[in-house]
């Protein structure tokens, strides 16, 4: 189903808007009717993207080899090669791009896409049901899968890994909140479009949502680790097939908002409307 970008509540400017970065704010700029960028009441707010870790994280047990890592890596590897192997597939499930598709060749050469169903769900590390899903830009590779501590839309306390029966030391948990403005800003225009937060007068928060990673592929820092696996780590050529009529070529140019607008137009505006 196309939607005509010139009806409803989506335009281009729209879809583009909630993928963007933010280029062009002050420390002093104000989103609607929210508090300003930084302010008294967020004192681990940065300009620059910073994560810290939520209140009942702990790395202390986390382990690689440990049965119930190899389990979830597992259920996220066969997630992704089952039903979201491309590009295509993520916007045929409705995923859309965070902020960082801006980069391109920029950062760490990969963006989030989150899917809005699944972050407003009550699921918990349901490998089928990603809240967010890695892709490398060059490559146009699932690298892996984000969990979003949300139950129905609204952030609540992370589960652990492994359970809440173990004590500190065996316990794994490791999710980090977003604290610096990139991650805040690109939550806000996230629940601005997609979560009614325009009608809601919601706020630029002080954090994301607790979040935790899960790379499928080989990462020196481990399969929770916040960074990705090196580039040289990610499968390389040949690229995985576009899975969307495209004049550009996976593996030659980077995956970045001009590739993905007209598709954000028909699969994500036509599906999701503001609540």
């Amino acid at each position: 189903m196309t939607r005509d970008p010139n009806e409803g509540e989506f335009s281009r400017r729209d879809v583009l808007r909630a993928s963007g970065g933010v280029a062009g704010l002050s420390g002093t700029a104000r989103m609607g009717r929210g508090s300003s960028l930084f302010s008294q009441d967020c004192p681990d707010a940065t300009r620059e993207p910073k994560m810290v870790d939520c209140d009942s994280a702990t790395k202390a047990g986390c382990a690689d080899d440990h049965p119930r890592t190899k389990e979830l890596r597992d259920e996220v590897a066969a997630a992704l090669d089952d039903d979201f192997s491309t590009v295509g597939a993520l916007l045929e499930d409705g995923f859309v791009p965070y902020f960082d598709l801006l980069r391109g060749t920029d950062g760490f050469g990969y963006s989030h896409w989150l899917n809005p169903s699944y972050i407003s769900d009550d699921t918990f590390l349901d490998a089928a049901r990603p809240a967010s899903i890695m892709v490398d830009n060059k490559w146009w590779r699932p690298l892996g899968v984000m969990f979003v501590a949300t139950e129905n839309g609204e952030p609540v306390d992370p589960p652990s890994v492994y359970g809440d029966d173990e004590d500190d030391e065996a316990r794994c948990s490791p999710w980090h909140h977003h604290v610096g403005l990139p991650g805040r800003y690109a939550w806000w225009k996230y629940q601005t479009l997609y979560a009614g937060g325009a009608d809601s007068g919601f706020r630029l928060p002080c954090r994301t949502p607790c979040m935790m990673h899960v790379w499928t592929y080989p990462n020196p820092h481990g399969v929770y680790a916040h960074g990705p696996p090196p580039r040289g780590q990610r499968g390389g050529p040949p690229a995985e097939p576009a899975g969307f009529e495209t004049e550009y070529t996976p593996g030659e140019d980077i995956l970045g908002i001009d590739v993905v607008a007209e598709e954000l137009l028909e699969h994500a505006a036509a599906t999701f409307t503001p609540r």
